[in-house]
């Protein structure tokens, strides 16, 4: 891939003379190692009423640098820079500042400012979600007993595929080091509002009672919710009655059919790492951890976060 770069004043020299010579803006382009359209510009622009000469079309070149201004002033750069130390991403970066203040930057742009600043021995690169390589992992099926009473989710409404409404979520359990405690992690299919929660052993009371918990302040917006098949949602008909809620269950080995929750661990993950024990995981935590998550705008939402569209509101964040 080509790069482009400015003529040197020895370039410059080499284009008079040969130019004096006879040679063709093709042929001069080659001897230089530039792009003929390179040359032509050249000569466009650095065109005097004497023609054109070396010594005066440096200047001239020299002048018009000393006059550029930056598009993206100092103060963009630092909104851009705490967004990062927020975990944000580019992308969500730019789609939130053209939302917010009308600033074009694109997220090519930034990724290259990340790579400038590690360059330079900076550490926004830690900031990014991904650090390394993906592999793909095999587990091994469960083939412990069946939980009985389980509506499948080809019973749930269509709508719900859909994101139609308000108050649909999904709900899966996050394991660390030693496999207890967990995490308990609820996702709004519609907003990508994310609730969470820790439970000291991975059983089915202590699950039911944490997603009860969880779940009732925000009751008026609950309507359905879709788990995997695993033992821990034993209690399943419990917890529908107690919030009023249809819970369906995916078919097994089918973690796409909770797609939204499936992403959210995946962010989850950037915080919570699998070699974490969750034991030192504190209540405050949690809830730093939420609050990146819930108002960290999103491309899915048009850039807004999922508090905003959970909630119906809006918030500054960027100025």
């Amino acid at each position: 891939m080509r790069t482009y770069r400015q003529l040197t004043q020895v370039q410059r020299y080499q284009i008079y003379a040969l130019k004096k010579t006879g040679h063709t803006q093709s042929e001069i382009a080659k001897v230089i190692r530039a792009d003929k359209s390179t040359v032509s510009r050249e000569l466009k622009r650095n065109h005097g009423r004497r023609g054109y000469r070396p010594q005066h079309a440096h200047e001239l070149a020299r002048q018009r640098r000393g006059k550029v201004v930056p598009r993206i002033t100092a103060e963009i750069w630092a909104v851009v820079e705490r967004l990062l130390r927020q975990d944000w991403s580019p992308e969500q970066i730019s789609g939130r500042l053209k939302r917010e203040q009308g600033v074009c930057i694109s997220h090519e742009w930034i990724y290259q400012y990340i790579l400038a600043d590690k360059r330079a021995g900076g550490k926004l690169y830690g900031h990014l979600r991904c650090q390394k390589k993906r592999r793909k992992r095999y587990g091994k099926y469960d083939r412990r007993g069946q939980l009985p009473n389980c509506p499948s989710i080809d019973q749930r409404p269509a709508l719900v595929n859909r994101r139609r409404r308000m108050g649909d979520w999904e709900v899966d359990t996050l394991l660390g080091k030693r496999y207890k405690p967990v995490l308990i992690t609820l996702t709004e299919r519609k907003s990508r509002f994310t609730l969470l929660g820790k439970v000291a052993q991975r059983t089915a009371l202590a699950v039911q009672n944490q997603i009860y918990r969880l779940l009732l302040p925000v009751a008026d917006k609950v309507h359905t919710l879709t788990s995997d098949r695993g033992k821990e949602f034993a209690c399943h008909e419990q917890i529908a009655q107690l919030l009023q809620l249809d819970f369906y269950f995916a078919h097994p080995y089918a973690a796409w059919e909770r797609g939204t929750n499936e992403n959210t661990n995946g962010l989850l993950r950037q915080y919570l790492p699998k070699r974490l024990d969750f034991q030192s995981v504190s209540y405050r935590d949690i809830q730093q951890i939420l609050f990146r998550l819930n108002f960290r705008p999103r491309k899915s939402l048009r850039f807004k976060t999922p508090f905003e569209v959970f909630y119906q509101t809006s918030v500054a964040l960027t100025s």
